[in-house]
């Protein structure tokens, strides 16, 4: 059974029906209790990082969520779902976020007019450092993106892949122990994003 987190944030019909198509059940909560005994968690997620956040905090899944990743649980941040994960975001003239992994998410700031935000569309992503959610994806795969803004860890150990957009080379895939996060949406990213969702409802972390 594969849990998705219900934060009002949109998005979750077509996390859910990908993940029926490659074969698993899913469980979509808003309940703190039903996420803290999980067994795998995709957080997905489109919106503003403010009213996210003020969801979580409404519906209280924020310590939930702090305490399954605390205790081992796989879990897939999906599009702001990954940047919820950081210690602050520039959004919304600034929005502290949950902090799993040390960093902060900054809007794009394109000298180019030719560069349009938000990124919507098809962008390769460059693996830096192999992780289990990659396995059997051709480095510089394509995935879809939509967002303003980007992802960018303190720390260069918890980048897993990069993307070049708008003269800023961004994490678009980073990972820590059970916790990885992707900014495209694989479930709008045909066989590879299948794929990546398939790695990780079959991954079994180790820390």
């Amino acid at each position: 059974m594969i849990t998705i987190i219900d934060y009002k944030a949109g998005n979750l019909t077509s996390v859910q029906l990908a993940l029926e198509h490659i074969g698993f059940d899913v469980e979509i909560t808003d309940k703190p209790d039903r996420i803290l005994s999980a067994k795998r968690i995709i957080f997905p997620g489109v919106g503003a990082a403010k009213a996210a956040m003020e969801n979580l905090r409404d519906l209280q899944i924020l310590d939930a969520i702090k305490a399954v990743v605390a205790k081992g649980t796989p879990f897939l941040g999906i599009c702001i779902g990954m940047q919820l994960i950081f210690d602050f975001s520039q959004e919304n003239d600034g929005t502290p976020c949950i902090g799993l992994i040390p960093g902060q998410v900054k809007r794009f700031q394109p000298t180019n007019p030719l560069d349009k935000i938000p990124q919507m569309g098809w962008n390769a992503v460059k693996i830096v450092n192999p992780h289990p959610i990659f396995d059997g994806i051709e480095d510089g795969s394509e995935f879809y993106f939509v967002h303003s803004y980007y992802p960018a860890p303190a720390n260069a150990e918890h980048i897993i892949g990069q993307t070049d957009y708008a003269g800023t080379t961004f994490a678009s895939a980073a990972g820590k122990g059970n916790l990885a996060a992707v900014q495209f949406h694989p479930e709008r990213s045909g066989r590879v994003g299948l794929k990546l969702l398939e790695n990780f409802c079959n991954w079994e972390p180790k820390c």
